[in-house]
């Protein structure tokens, strides 16, 4: 997988984080930097340390399923791909305006569950984890920050626009590695 293709995974991994971000940003009643750098934190750490996770598993079990290991990876990212989907059609959650860590360390957990998937794949493609993990770190964080500004400013009308184009990106990116590994062979 190159740098391009990477970046791509980091930012459709990243959209759901932005999402969140956004709302937290409409529940601030005055934006500060701490709060943009606390959602960055929060979901850029936790969006690293998810795919690291799922690559440790995945790992594991590589050469046990290295036949198929292309439909599996197609099969996970079409799945986070169609779950955000599907959750950009939904209705929007209120949040609280906190931005402790017993409000963001649960948002950050259950927003990054989709990116152990992701590194569960990135073990089947062998994919080198350390920069991988470091630039969905990365990207995430700046998403985040970015979303609260965004969400405090203009408001909701983004929100299922990011997940919807996350989603997409995933599911993409998950045809276009089943279509590497199965045509012309």
């Amino acid at each position: 997988m190159g740098i391009w293709e990477m970046l791509i995974v980091a930012v459709g991994v990243s959209m759901d984080a932005f999402a969140i971000a956004i709302c937290k940003g409409l529940s601030v009643k005055k934006l500060e930097t701490k709060h943009m750098i606390s959602a960055g934190l929060w979901f850029g750490g936790a969006q690293a340390l998810m795919p690291l996770i799922g690559y440790l598993l995945g790992s594991r079990f590589t050469d046990a399923i290295s036949r198929f290991d292309h439909w599996l990876s197609f099969a996970l990212l079409a799945l986070i791909g169609v779950n955000m989907i599907r959750e950009s059609r939904e209705e929007t959650e209120k949040l609280d305006d906190s931005f402790s860590a017993k409000a963001m360390f649960p948002l950050a957990i259950a927003d990054s569950i989709d990116a152990l998937a992701v590194g569960v794949t990135f073990a089947f493609l062998e994919v080198s984890i350390v920069p991988a993990v470091l630039l969905i770190g990365v990207t995430t964080f700046m998403f985040s920050a970015a979303g609260v500004k965004i969400g405090h400013r203009f408001g909701a009308k983004y929100q299922s626009r990011a997940e919807l184009a996350g989603g997409v990106i995933l599911i993409v990116m998950g045809i276009s590695i089943l279509l590497e590994h199965t045509v012309g062979r």
